[in-house]
């Protein structure tokens, strides 16, 4: 296979890094170091000026009609120079979403406010007591009148605190098998009865819990079939998992490579040793994001390889941070890029599903492997001992 980025790609690359090098000031890395919030609204709106939000939808949608790999360069460059997007990349899940099982009031009304960078929307499926195990969800959507009333709590809910609405998974049939008894929709922020406190993880992140108290939403706030919530839910995920933590990767290896050499470490066998691994990783990752990317250029979804990519980069974004910290030892430790990424690297295992529920789909869809099995402890550990001998 040849993943060989074309001349007309490269081009934009380069449009895309002249635009960082102007608009990714120093205020900015300091805001949202300081904040944990990474996004920001002059930067969102200088892309939307562009036409970056949207540029793969076809012109008489408002697009560039660019390719999926312009379009992977675009979150590559970004995440590569540790631009402040969690708005433009969230914000896009659900305009994609929309655009596909959205109302026709929700793709003319709030597709194009996101494209305009007016607006951004924040994710509202995990729970305290349902984290990756979205089928768990307890916030209710009851009937009431021509709408719903929405109850419960979602636990991080990122960028909450700036979002129009949140992107809502809710229960709608309590009877119902547990796939089949959920709704989502699009809860506006403003509504009474909604709150929000802040979450800051160990990444130095701000991220929210969000309460909903009797908050009365229309059915056009609707999105999809009532109780069909979960092909929806899935339809998102196709969008989040992706090579975009490559990029965070190869950013972790230009940093330690910046740090080698401020430090006269070019000939420590150690450190090199170990920013090789993680230059391979990076590399490793980038091919299979593309991998996807080419996938879903195409007839087919590249959910499952998206997955396999998320799951690779975010096992390699931890495994090096940890080497790499090591290596450089207690100078390195104190609030450096090497430790910020350690703190953050953390938490990529974890959202937009956890390293375990991705193996656990991997070897279901790609692998064969059945969903639940019994296991013989103990002739299990007699076969092993056999073949060992």
């Amino acid at each position: 296979m040849d993943f060989a980025i074309d001349e007309q790609t490269e081009g934009f690359r380069a449009e895309v890094r002249a635009f960082l090098d102007a608009e990714l000031t120093p205020e900015i890395r300091h805001r949202v170091h300081a904040t944990g919030t990474a996004h920001d609204w002059g930067m969102y709106r200088a892309m939307a000026a562009r036409g970056w939000i949207g540029a793969a939808w076809p012109p008489e949608e408002g697009g560039q009609g660019r390719d999926a790999f312009d379009m992977e360069i675009l979150y590559y460059e970004l995440a590569s120079a540790g631009a402040p997007t969690d708005g433009f990349s969230i914000s896009m899940i659900v305009a994609e979403t929309l655009r596909r099982v959205g109302t026709p009031q929700q793709r003319d009304e709030v597709v194009p406010r996101i494209q305009a960078g007016e607006l951004v929307v924040a994710l509202g499926y995990s729970e305290p007591d349902a984290g990756s195990d979205l089928a768990a969800v307890s916030t209710k959507a009851t009937r009431d009148g021509d709408g719903w009333r929405i109850d419960g709590q979602k636990a991080f809910t990122t960028l909450a605190h700036e979002a129009g609405y949140v992107f809502l998974l809710a229960r709608t049939d309590p009877e119902s098998a547990r796939h089949h008894g959920l709704t989502v929709f699009l809860v506006p922020t403003d509504a009474p009865g909604f709150s929000l406190d802040p979450i800051h993880t160990l990444g130095g992140e701000r991220t929210n819990m969000t309460y909903y108290s009797g908050v009365h939403v229309p059915d056009s706030a609707r999105v999809g079939e009532v109780g069909g919530g979960w092909s929806v839910v899935m339809l998102a995920l196709a969008f989040e998992r992706g090579g975009e933590f490559a990029a965070q990767l190869r950013r972790l290896v230009d940093d330690a490579g910046a740090w080698v050499r401020r430090e006269g470490r070019e000939h420590d066998r150690n450190a090199l040793r170990r920013l090789g691994r993680v230059a391979a990783d990076a590399e490793v990752a980038r091919v299979l994001g593309t991998r996807a990317t080419w996938l879903r250029a195409g007839e087919r979804a590249g959910d499952i390889e998206g997955s396999m990519a998320k799951l690779y980069a975010t096992e390699a974004l931890l495994r090096g941070a940890t080497e790499l910290l090591a290596a450089g030892g207690a100078e390195a430790v104190y609030d450096g890029p090497l430790a910020r990424t350690y703190r953050h690297a953390q938490v990529t295992t974890i959202y937009g599903g956890t390293s375990e529920i991705l193996r656990g789909m991997i070897a279901e869809r790609r692998l064969g492997l059945p969903r639940g099995r019994t296991v013989d402890v103990a002739a299990e550990r007699a076969r092993q001992k056999a073949a060992v001998s």
